[in-house]
């Protein structure tokens, strides 16, 4: 079986989560299917497809390379196993497409990949010198050299503070649109060295992170739409999985945690007004929680795998039917309080 340059975070614990959906698809007498929304090189879903040897899989993934490798590496597990083009936000109909009506699980793992990272020619590493490409589909059209290129100052600023945390964002955007009258943005290296200049590094601190970072970061998940895509995807995923079923997401930096913990929020927790003295069913928790809060990797993990030092681990299985669009809306009006 072909090997990919790429380790799991957290396989075996993903994989007992997603046991619970297994169990209650097999109690009910149907075939088990899992949804990878993420596939990557496949590790997880090979993780998968190995321990459950019932499991039909789903995976999906924007990036064709991704898909080319996973395809080799899963070849061995016939007509178990479909891939599919797509970006997560697209999974209803991609499930529909593989015939099926509904899933035992999903699993997200997200951000950006160690396979993303090691290709140059993509542009997601400010620790080598790439175009600032970034796109994890190549068949997209925005770029990271488009944003800095047209892009106005306040909407850069935005981006920088919003989707990077970044504190600085207001001097930088303020660089970009002043230094790119003069050259246009095009590699990795030209933007590190802007941002090395503009940011701050106080003396004495060693272990502060890369001053591109969250530059990198924001650029990242602009070009990708990765928020908006996530938020769309987890309510598709919550209204795939059958009662019993569970999804199971993997987050790697706050925005993405905050918005899982929210979305799994709304059906942790009863809808109804306090005072109500009897809460009908429609306003009763229709999710249960598989995990205490975000679960972390253990200390030999990060070790072996240093990726994993960041990884927050969510999973919640399905109780009861419901109407997910009430999720939806409650998600949406807690992104615009917070």
């Amino acid at each position: 079986m072909a090997q990919a340059p790429h380790t799991p975070v957290l396989l075996e614990r993903c994989v007992e989560l997603l046991g619970h959906g297994v169990a209650a698809a097999e109690a009910e007498g149907t075939t088990p299917v899992i949804v990878d929304a993420t596939l990557g090189a496949g590790g997880h879903s090979e993780g998968i497809l190995e321990a459950f040897p019932q499991v039909q899989l789903i995976g999906i993934d924007r990036d064709p390379t991704a898909l080319e490798i996973a395809g080799k590496r899963l070849a061995g597990y016939g007509e178990r196993f479909q891939a599919f083009h797509a970006t997560d936000d697209e999974m209803a109909s991609v499930i529909a497409r593989a015939g099926h009506t509904g899933v035992s699980g999903v699993l997200f793992d997200l951000g950006v990949s160690s396979m993303h990272l090691d290709e140059d020619a993509r542009g997601f590493s400010y620790a080598r010198s790439a175009p600032l490409d970034m796109r994890m589909d190549p068949g997209d059209e925005l770029t990271a050299a488009e944003v800095l290129n047209t892009y106005p100052e306040a909407e850069l600023t935005r981006i920088l503070r919003d989707y990077g945390e970044e504190r600085y964002a207001r001097k930088i955007a303020r660089v970009i649109v002043t230094d790119r009258d003069e050259t246009p943005w095009e590699t990795s290296d030209q933007l590190v060295a802007m941002l090395q200049r503009v940011i701050p590094q106080p003396a004495g601190q060693r272990n502060r992170s890369h001053p591109a970072k969250r530059t990198f970061q924001a650029l990242r998940i602009e070009v990708n739409a990765e928020l908006d895509i996530l938020r769309s995807a987890l309510n598709q995923a919550l209204e795939a999985v059958h009662v019993g079923g569970v999804v199971v997401v993997e987050s790697y930096q706050s925005l993405e945690d905050t918005i899982v913990k929210r979305a799994f929020r709304a059906g942790l927790e009863s809808q109804a007004p306090a005072d109500l003295p009897v809460i009908p069913p429609d306003l009763q928790p229709w999710l249960s929680a598989l995990t205490r809060g975000a679960e972390k990797a253990p200390a030999e993990e990060i070790e072996i795998n240093p990726r994993a030092a960041s990884v927050r681990l969510r999973a919640v299985q399905k109780t009861r039917h419901t109407d997910t669009k009430k999720t939806a809306a409650s998600q949406m009006k807690g992104d615009r309080s917070s």
